[in-house]
């Protein structure tokens, strides 16, 4: 009977994908006046971003499984201070999805080089989640371009296959990577489970970004990147031998929520020189769609 029970399932989730319609990028029109650009980094890999607003230059580097949408709340607030760039990481979005392994240095040295090819200097990083180990360990590399950091929950603990997610409610269902590899079915509701397991208040997600979130999961070889995300998910802890290298002043945000430890947060407010860390009440995970005012004050609140 659970045999049969597996196999109906999977056979609904077949169904269920086979009736997904993958995004072309044109939900980014609903929050942004600019119109998605892109660069081509090395090894023929492809950025999409987004960029606007005036003054020094400002990136927002997203979190596990999103894509620069991610921002859609965050980003217009803090355009009239900032330039604003707004990145799809690689294997994420519409940028390209070259067949590598997606390691934490893979997506550092891509981020790395996007801020040298747009000659951007006095940079401030901020980064949720992998962005925010991106953002701490970008910084390690372009000292003289990064200026300052907000790191958001960055992702750097875990205690199995996939990483922290595995502690949201639903996070369990990153193990079936672990069984399926590439081949694991992901329906709309699969990622509306573990993404609101990251959130004090599920309703801050909206139903049209998620659907976008879905959507994108549906273009081809987009699987073999999640697959490789989560199966590198140790990469993300080893990078934490890079914190103690931070020179920038940095500010470390978590919801009180989030998937980490209260030993994990001062863990690494103590590995960073001169960190700060600040606790967000009634956030999870996902602190630029669920506090993106409070999050928006600490940005702009400049050293």
């Amino acid at each position: 009977m659970k045999t049969i029970s597996v196999m109906l399932c999977a056979l609904a989730a077949f169904v269920l994908s086979g009736c997904a319609v993958t995004s072309q990028g044109e939900y980014t029109s609903r929050w942004s006046k600019d119109a998605p650009r892109y660069t081509q980094l090395d090894e023929g890999v492809t950025m999409r971003y987004t960029r606007a607003g005036d003054g020094p230059p400002l990136i927002l580097l997203h979190t596990i499984r999103t894509q620069l949408d991610y921002f859609e709340k965050l980003a217009p607030a803090l355009q009239g201070q900032y330039q604003v760039y707004a990145l799809d990481l690689p294997g994420h979005g519409q940028s390209s999805l070259p067949q590598v392994e997606y390691t934490e240095a893979f997506l550092r040295k891509a981020v790395a080089q996007f801020i040298v090819k747009q000659d951007l200097k006095n940079v401030t990083l901020v980064g949720e989640s992998i962005g925010g180990v991106l953002a701490l360990t970008v910084s390690t590399e372009l000292p003289d371009r990064v200026s300052r950091v907000i790191a958001l929950n960055p992702y750097d603990y875990g205690e199995d296959f996939g990483g922290g997610i595995r502690r949201s409610e639903s996070g369990w269902m990153i193990g079936l990577f672990n069984l399926f590899g590439s081949h694991t079915f992901e329906p709309r509701f699969v990622t509306a489970s573990v993404l609101n397991g990251g959130f004090h208040d599920p309703s801050r997600l909206p139903p049209a970004l998620l659907t976008e979130f879905s959507r994108t999961g549906y273009r081809d070889g987009y699987r073999k990147v999640e697959y490789s995300v989560f199966k590198n998910w140790t990469s993300w802890v080893e990078a934490r031998a890079l914190y103690q290298r931070v020179t920038v002043p940095t500010t470390l945000v978590y919801g009180d929520e989030d998937w980490s430890n209260a030993q994990e947060r001062e863990r690494n407010r103590q590995a960073i020189p001169n960190a700060k860390l600040i606790v967000l009440e009634k956030s999870g995970h996902f602190t630029a769609l669920e506090k993106p005012d409070e999050v928006a004050s600490i940005v702009l609140k400049r050293p």
